[in-house]
């Protein structure tokens, strides 16, 4: 079974996105090992260059801790390429048939992610040109790879 992971910086501090990433992290485990990895927030001291670059830095070591060699890893970033539910779905079953068993989707803090993570990445993935809060991103991501699956098993919740 495919394990995929959010890897990820920062708490959910609105209930209703908590809630809305709990029902499909529960309706994921009939297609996959799902886990959501919650690191946290690097403290910003001023708002100087330096300092915001120090804080992605900072954020980009502790990300690629939880990144194991053989992962397969899928940055999140605006300027990753945009795929429809379909190619995603078809992306992921993809990386199963040719053996990749953990998928890393990576979302930075709110100053985006380091060039380390990005250059580690397989992938780079945009959801969209638009900006979400990335307690939202999270939520759509897990809503999308649900659907992924559910796509790949011709399931009736993708229309």
């Amino acid at each position: 079974m495919q394990k995929i992971n959010i890897i990820c910086i920062g708490k959910i501090k609105e209930k209703y996105f908590a809630d809305a990433i709990a029902e499909y992290s529960k309706r994921l485990t009939a297609f996959c090992k799902f886990n959501i990895t919650e690191l946290p927030e690097e403290k910003l001291r001023g708002d100087n260059a330096s300092e915001i670059a120090g804080v992605i830095a900072a954020e980009g070591k502790r990300i690629a801790q939880k990144i194991s060699p053989s992962d397969y890893v899928i940055a999140m970033c605006i300027e990753g390429k945009q795929l429809s539910s379909e190619e995603l779905s078809e992306a992921l079953q993809s990386l199963a048939v040719i053996g990749r068993s953990t998928i890393d989707f990576v979302i930075g803090g709110s100053y985006g992610l380091s060039d380390e993570v990005k250059k580690r990445a397989d992938l780079r993935l945009s959801m969209s040109r638009m900006t979400f809060p990335h307690t939202m991103a999270r939520m759509i991501l897990s809503e999308q790879i649900y659907r992924a699956c559910e796509i790949a098993a011709n399931g009736k919740y993708h229309k």
